[in-house]
């Protein structure tokens, strides 16, 4: 369709609704749209966060040799049996293991090699005999000299005694014991953290496989809006919206397109329905307006599909799309904003990354200390606090007091079935942090 032409829409401003869709309604047709965007590779230190698109199998041992986890002497365990602080046991030390220059002998009963921790474990040892269980016996110091390649690392032996026994295996890190070759690290789907990168370090991966990131173009309309770090002046507030779309789309793994403030003009608002991503969100102008354009060009120039939600706030939501990208219309007013933000553009970038379409929120269940009313046909979003283990409702209207969402401790969902909730009620509470 080109720019020209027209087509016969439903033009709700200054005339309101004639019908609300539900918020089960707007998430079937939502879900219907959702598949994961294609995958990339990704250098290991820019890895975290992102999401896997392959399972990972290590081709190594990890550690790929027996090795020392403790200082001490390497030894051949049952020859420390019986020694004690009474019952010194003598041994002969024949060199040293440190980490990256193993010994490169081997060691007899009777004999001993001192080990620091990380170091390979000689052959013929079994065990290490802490350096804290050990005397030494030597009437003389030994020699040191510089290591070397070859391994050893003393010019003279020289005697110790055991103060302890150790047993086979004691204090020593088994080949694999980490990670054993063959193993499946990590499956698709996960969602990489910073512990995940050392793992896939260790055993030799330099790079992996990641599902893309969404590309969100954020449209912030108004013209009484100024950009972030204004002061407020005259008849003109700040953008707040911005900001909080922003760290949204960044905390569900968007990456975020925002040049700043759009003026509520057609051709502005159709370039930016227009922009070169995965998604678009509009902020402001997409209710019954005059200047709540973003609805009619989103119906001229691609598919208006939902617009106008049984939900408080945000009821003058609105779902489509243009072209390959979605379009999600969310109200101006602060809280309308982020209820919006949270039951549908949300969801679907966490989805089209491969992440969980799930609230990235944790839950609890308390009771209410006082009622929170709702009509039944629509679900309500209700901010409260919990003070005590008691949940405290703050706000179900007031959709443009976004500092309800802070002194919020989370909020309540009223189902569109029910009046509300009576005091004393159970009710599941989504935690904002």
């Amino acid at each position: 369709m080109n720019d020209h032409d027209e087509r016969t829409i439903d033009d709700v401003r200054m005339r309101g609704f004639a019908h609300r869709q539900t918020v089960e309604a707007a998430l079937t047709w939502l879900d219907a749209q959702l598949r994961p965007l294609g995958a990339e590779m990704v250098p290991l230190q820019m890895a975290a966060g992102r999401v896997l698109a392959t399972p990972v199998v290590s081709e190594f041992d990890v550690p790929g040799f027996d090795r020392a986890t403790m200082d001490g002497y390497a030894v051949v365990a049952e020859t420390t049996e019986g020694a004690t602080s009474y019952n010194r046991l003598p041994l002969m030390v024949i060199g040293d293991s440190l980490p990256g220059h193993p010994f490169d002998g081997s060691v007899a009963a009777g004999q001993a090699v001192r080990i620091m921790t990380g170091a390979p474990v000689p052959l013929g040892c079994d065990a290490v005999l802490p350096a804290e269980w050990v005397e030494d016996a030597s009437a003389t110091a030994a020699t040191r000299t510089d290591v070397g390649h070859a391994g050893r690392h003393l010019t003279t032996a020289h005697c110790i005694s055991a103060l302890a026994a150790v047993s086979p295996g004691k204090h020593v890190g088994r080949r694999g014991e980490d990670v054993v070759r063959g193993t499946t690290l990590f499956q698709s789907g996960r969602v990489l953290r910073p512990q995940d990168l050392g793992v896939l370090s260790s055993v030799g991966v330099g790079e992996v496989r990641v599902l893309s990131q969404p590309r969100v173009r954020l449209v912030i309309t108004g013209n009484e809006l100024l950009p972030s770090g204004s002061q407020p002046r005259g008849y003109q507030i700040v953008d707040a919206n911005g900001p909080m779309l922003a760290a949204l789309v960044a905390r569900d793994g968007g990456v975020v397109d925002f040049p700043g403030v759009v003026p509520d003009e057609h051709d502005a608002i159709l370039n930016a329905l227009r922009a070169d991503t995965d998604v678009v969100i509009v902020s402001g102008g997409s209710s019954v307006g005059i200047e709540d354009l973003a609805p009619t060009l989103l119906a001229q120039h691609g598919d208006l599909a939902i617009h106008g939600i049984a939900m408080r706030p945000s009821s003058p939501t609105a779902l489509g799309r243009v072209e390959h990208r979605l379009v999600f219309l969310l109200p101006g007013n602060p809280v309308s904003c982020l209820c919006g933000y949270d039951f549908f553009a949300g969801r679907a970038i966490r989805a089209l990354g491969g992440r969980t379409k799930a609230w990235p929120y944790k839950a609890l269940h308390a009771s209410l200390a006082r009622k929170i009313s709702s009509p039944v046909g629509r679900l309500d979003y209700a901010r409260v606090r919990v003070v005590d283990g008691a949940v405290e409702p703050l706000a179900v209207g007031g959709a443009s007091v976004l500092s309800s969402t802070t002194r919020a401790d989370g909020f309540v969902i009223v189902p569109a079935d029910s009046e509300g909730f009576a005091p004393g009620t159970e009710v599941e509470v989504w935690l904002y942090a």
